[in-house]
């Protein structure tokens, strides 16, 4: 199962960053993350029928379509969700690589609370681009400076660290539960064990 992660914030040592590294380390299987700072302002005009997407669209566009599981990791700007990250979320809108894809969201906030705002929307957001928002691994990490090693640039708090193992626990259980069923003739032509003797 292959996980893409998107990151709300863009700076080098952000605790979302720390966050969604720490979250990572409890997906079992191929993980990363997609570099949303290169992507144009979304502009209805180039993304029509006919348009050929740029580069940096192009590559978001097919990490997505190849992933089978999304997290995204967010902080919370002026009560909503941080323009880089909103910004990329509109250029999968009409090319339809989220649908039906099982998706975390956690948000992360040096506040009392844990970036409710921005996680309602985000949750809403995914969900009218049919995106499968599983919400059981969804979760909202309040106060997070105090609980990230400096020096490591992880999370350390072991309820914290918990809560990520939960969310990405139920979000691999959702991307399980919605693989594609092998057809019969898949079955037939499959390799089997040898029988013993």
């Amino acid at each position: 199962m292959r996980l893409l992660a998107l990151s709300g914030s863009l700076r080098a040592r952000s605790s979302n960053g720390a966050v969604l590294r720490s979250a990572l380390a409890f997906w079992d299987g191929p993980a990363a993350t997609a570099d949303i700072g290169a992507l144009p302002h979304f502009n209805p005009d180039l993304d029509g029928e006919d348009a050929t997407p740029s580069t940096p669209v192009a590559a978001l566009r097919t990490q997505v379509a190849a992933a089978d599981a999304l997290l995204v990791v967010s902080p919370e700007y002026a009560h909503g969700v941080p323009g880089a990250l909103k910004n990329a979320l509109d250029w999968l809108v009409s090319s339809g690589e989220c649908v039906a894809k099982p998706v975390a969201v956690i948000t992360a906030s040096p506040f009392p609370t844990g970036g409710d705002h921005a996680n309602a929307q985000l949750r809403e957001t995914l969900r009218m681009m049919t995106g499968e928002v599983i919400e059981a691994a969804c979760r909202e990490l309040p106060a997070i400076g105090p609980k990230i090693d400096p020096t490591t640039e992880r999370v350390t708090d072991e309820t914290t660290l918990s809560e990520l193992r939960a969310a990405l626990s139920h979000l691999a259980a959702a991307t399980r539960a919605s693989a594609p069923t092998p057809t019969p003739a898949a079955a037939a032509t499959a390799p089997h064990e040898p029988e013993g003797p």
